[in-house]
């Protein structure tokens, strides 16, 4: 049999090196920072505490900078984050179909892999995982994978505002019942048991995070999980998958692989995220210091809102300032030193859970519930400062970071090569 006129099996393989768009991995670097300034409040204090405002005994410099993290940081860097994972759909799909693979079943082992590696991290490390949501959500997003980038932009809208009308539907029905005597007296018992029972809660979160072994405090992983965890699947899911859609529509119009050409979009999007995200972020950051989360209000919806639409708009600042900043030559070389920490995301998303956890957890240091925002901030930056050496020195050696290679070598079904090859 003559096979010398058989077509060729497409040869599918990771992106190479070569093929990174750099811009990409800075705005990955700067993501990893602004996700670790959020999650050591979560990482040093239950998720329970999330629902509660703040002590007013907490000293100022804390209150301060609990208000700045809201402000500059909550809910915009899962925002970027998730941008880039759905911009990565695109870019992926461009060089499977270009290269004449089959995209969808490379990308549906993609995030089965995804799934498993978030499962161990929530379950065996940190409940406050996201890959989960992540992966579960990438099914829903090869469902767009071909929809206009108008019909993308749509259906991010739409997303962004289901939330805020269902906690508008949910605040007005509150109110109502409260309007008739005996219905207020029924609603507030409903919300004081709820109250406390997420007071239990975090009682008991505070103790078994702080003194437990780690079989005990796997157990507590597994309760909140199955509690809080799956509470910030609405919560978040709304928005993460409106974000995946406008990542997408980054990648259909070629927004980063040309950041000359599309200058003037960047300078657009940089007014307006600013313009009003400062106002949404600056309302919501006011207010959600004075208010419980668990209990609907008018100035509690007037905060949801506000952070509802501020958030991605203010994320879309950073990633345009960041973007026209790096068409500058100077600042250019200075914002490659983030690069490296982008190209191993990934892995240094997880060693962030790791080496918190080993800080805050009984099996560790055990300092849960003694580190403030203020100081908690501090900690951030020496951890980011360490591993940007770290994840310069690995990319020198190596063509992925650990976490990386695993995903990609389960993807693809081969074991990748690691190692760069030698320059000498």
């Amino acid at each position: 049999m003559n096979t010398t006129n058989l077509p060729a099996r497409p040869t599918l393989a990771p992106v190479q090196q070569a093929e990174r768009i750099q811009i990409v991995d800075i705005l990955r670097g700067f993501a990893l920072f602004g996700i670790l300034l959020v999650n050591m409040a979560l990482f040093s204090h239950p998720f329970q505490s999330l629902l509660f405002p703040p002590d007013p005994a907490m000293p100022w410099y804390d209150r301060g900078a609990k208000w700045l993290i809201h402000f500059l940081g909550e809910g915009k860097f899962y925002s970027l984050f998730s941008l880039l994972f759905g911009l990565g759909l695109i870019l992926l799909m461009a060089r499977i179909e270009g290269r004449g693979g089959r995209f969808v079943p490379l990308y549906l082992r993609r995030l089965l892999v995804l799934l498993g590696i978030g499962a161990i991290h929530a379950f065996l490390i940190w409940m406050g995982d996201i890959l989960i949501l992540y992966a579960l959500l990438g099914f829903l997003l090869i469902l767009f994978r071909k929809a206009r980038p108008r019909t993308l932009l749509i259906w991010a809208v739409i997303l962004i505002a289901g939330p805020i009308l269902f906690n508008a539907v949910a605040t007005g029905l509150v109110a109502l019942g409260r309007s008739v005597p005996e219905g207020a007296e029924q609603i507030n018992q409903i919300f004081a048991q709820v109250e406390a029972g997420y007071v239990a809660d975090l009682e008991r979160a505070n103790r078994v995070y702080a003194t437990g072994n780690f079989l005990e405090i796997t157990a507590q992983r597994a309760y909140d999980y199955s509690s809080m965890g799956m509470i910030s699947f609405f919560v978040l899911g709304f928005n993460v998958l409106a974000m995946f859609l406008i990542g997408v529509w980054f990648g259909k119009r070629q927004m980063f692989q040309d950041l000359e050409a599309n200058r003037s979009r960047f300078r657009k999007l940089l007014l307006w995220g600013l313009g009003l995200g400062i106002v949404g972020n600056v309302t919501y950051a006011t207010l959600i210091m004075t208010l419980p989360r668990f209990e609907p209000s008018w100035p509690l919806l007037l905060a949801i809102a506000a952070q509802g639409v501020g958030a991605p708009l203010l994320c879309l600042a950073y990633v345009s300032a960041l973007c026209l900043l790096a068409l500058r030559p100077a600042w250019t070389a200075r914002l490659k030193v983030l690069a490296p920490v982008g190209q191993m995301a990934l892995t240094n998303y997880l060693m962030q859970s790791v080496i918190c956890t080993l800080i805050f957890y009984g099996y560790g240091l055990g300092l849960f519930g003694q580190v403030g925002p203020a100081l908690g901030i501090l900690l951030t930056v020496v951890i980011y400062l360490v591993q940007i050496p770290i994840s310069h020195w690995w990319m020198k050696r190596f063509r992925y970071g650990p976490a990386e290679w695993l995903w990609r070598s389960l993807t693809y079904l081969k074991a990748q090569p690691m190692r760069r090859p030698s320059t000498s």
